[in-house]
């Protein structure tokens, strides 16, 4: 969809539709000022409009360009953030494909918020609520909205510009990471998941290595290997790198994504109905790896960033890893598997073991890990936990207030010692389970032993994949992370913040 920003008379806008945020205390002003464009009919709708959050109206001008207006309730104005600026263009891009139009515009309401941000909250609602998986249908959908437009003030026009243009780009970066999701099983074994990362890599400008089996194997990853072994299609590893020359960084920062392909549990094999069938969707990690270094390459980011992708499926095949089995790490700890859909974690330990070899100033994993994070939190938030190197408390709160202004949101939990003890094995350095008691901390406990830097874990088995659709998040994929991880590095990139 292609995103601009005008200033031309908002009479003159030749639009399909116009979308006109309103709040509760300005209704009878904002309807005056209206009816002076659009004509009488505008102000005579008062009535049956109060500003509500999530209230619409449609009107039908009598005069200007624009073929119809919606009105946009955003509620108290102090309830208004760049949060309920998304789903209030969200709310737009909805009825957009209602009325089938191709072209749409929002007017910036005048809020007590940054222009910027809040040029880049409207797109980045509006776009990703318009946004459709229709890879495999076969019959023609609605037509997609062709274009976008920003009404804005001349005074604030370059600041708009500037956020409308970064909230296209990390909306679309967000796609890549849904499509990714949504991708059938058999389009995204671990080699097809490689080359498309490679794709991704040529096409903006960041690096992808790949690994196949043997150089795997030399390295030693037993996780992956053994997580692989019930599998016909061989696992791959694939480090992305971003360096630009202006990096602030001389260490990186490393992110790493779970990039179980498909994940049947193994031996432990998963029921089909609401739980198997839903697998294809545990690589949402990885996508979410994938469709931030898209973001910081297009956005020029100056931080020198690598991902790391682990990838496999997780199948009961005649090779099979089983319960009972001991198994040698990267990190050359050992392991008694006693669950075999307890599978992520083991390749994710792999990758943060192999991440010390950069001495890296800060990892982040993203995992769909544990379906108690989804007991705990939902689908509102993902669990976030981090370990006691460095400053943990000015790590959580910085990925926590990243995620309040991104709408990706993060809820920490704790990670007393005590948790520990639950992973303790009579015949191995730890177990891969924990038992039923505080399934996602066990999770993050196991991983922290393969970590010596500070280190920060993201659970999102709930916001990773919807069963129901919310405001600009589909059923499906979400993309969830890439906001998330973006907004935390483009804060991380201040020289002041890089201290935790």
């Amino acid at each position: 969809m292609k995103v601009s920003v005008t200033t031309i008379p908002l009479n003159e806008l030749d639009i399909d539709l116009l979308l006109i945020p309103v709040a509760e205390n300005v209704v009878a002003d904002a309807l005056h000022t209206l009816s002076e464009q659009f004509g009488e009919i505008v102000q005579r709708a008062g009535a049956d409009f109060s500003g509500a959050f999530e209230e619409t109206l449609w009107l039908y001008p009598e005069a200007g360009r624009a073929r119809r207006l919606a009105l946009l309730g955003m509620g108290a104005p102090d309830r208004i953030d760049l949060e309920r600026l998304r789903r209030v263009a969200a709310r737009g891009a909805e009825l957009a494909r209602e009325r089938k139009v191709l072209t749409a515009a929002i007017l910036r309401p005048v809020v007590p918020l940054d222009v910027e941000a809040t040029s880049q909250a409207l797109v980045e609602g509006f776009l990703l609520a318009a946004y459709r998986f229709t890879r495999y249908k076969t019959e023609a959908e609605l037509r997609d909205i062709e274009r976008l437009v920003l009404h804005e003030t001349p005074d604030d026009e370059k600041a708009s510009r500037r956020g409308a243009e970064r909230g296209r780009i990390i909306a679309e970066c967000v796609m890549t990471a849904r499509d990714l999701v949504n991708l059938s099983p058999d389009e995204k074994t671990p080699t097809k998941l490689a080359r498309l990362i490679e794709q991704s890599a040529k096409k903006y400008g960041y690096e992808a290595d790949v690994w196949d089996k043997a150089l795997i194997e030399e390295e030693g990853m037993g996780g992956l290997l053994a997580v692989n072994r019930g599998s016909t299609e061989p696992p791959t590893f694939t480090i992305l790198t971003w360096r630009p020359e202006n990096a602030l960084n001389e260490r990186p920062v490393i992110l790493v994504g779970k990039g179980v392909v498909f994940d049947t549990g193994g031996l432990s094999l998963k029921p089909t109905k609401d739980s198997m069938d839903y697998m294809k969707s545990d690589m949402a990690g990885a996508a979410a790896v994938v469709g931030t270094m898209e973001a910081l390459a297009r956005l020029k980011l100056p931080l020198y960033v690598i991902g790391l992708i682990p990838a496999t499926d997780n199948r009961p095949g005649e090779n099979a890893y089983v319960p009972g089995e001991v198994i040698r790490m990267h990190s050359g700890k050992t392991v008694e598997v006693l669950n075999t859909d307890a599978e992520g974690r083991l390749i994710l330990a792999d990758a943060l073991s192999y991440a010390r070899t950069y001495r890296p100033e800060l990892v982040i994993d993203l995992a769909t890990l544990t379906g108690a994070q989804i007991i705990a939190l939902g689908t509102e938030a993902a669990a976030v936990m981090t370990n006691p190197i460095g400053d943990p408390q000015a790590r959580l709160e910085a990925i926590v207030a990243a995620g309040e202004r991104s709408g990706d949101r993060v809820h920490p939990l704790p990670m007393y010692e005590e948790y520990a003890k639950l992973l303790e094995s009579d015949v191995a350095d730890l177990k891969n389970i924990g038992g039923r008691e505080a399934g996602s901390i066990t999770a993050a406990k196991f991983l922290e032993h393969f970590v010596d830097y500070p280190w920060i874990h993201i659970d999102m088995a709930g916001p990773a994949f919807l069963k129901e659709p919310k405001p600009y998040r589909p059923k499906g994929g979400t993309g969830f992370g890439v906001r998330l991880l973006v907004e935390f590095l483009r804060d991380y990139a201040s020289p002041h913040r890089r201290a935790f």
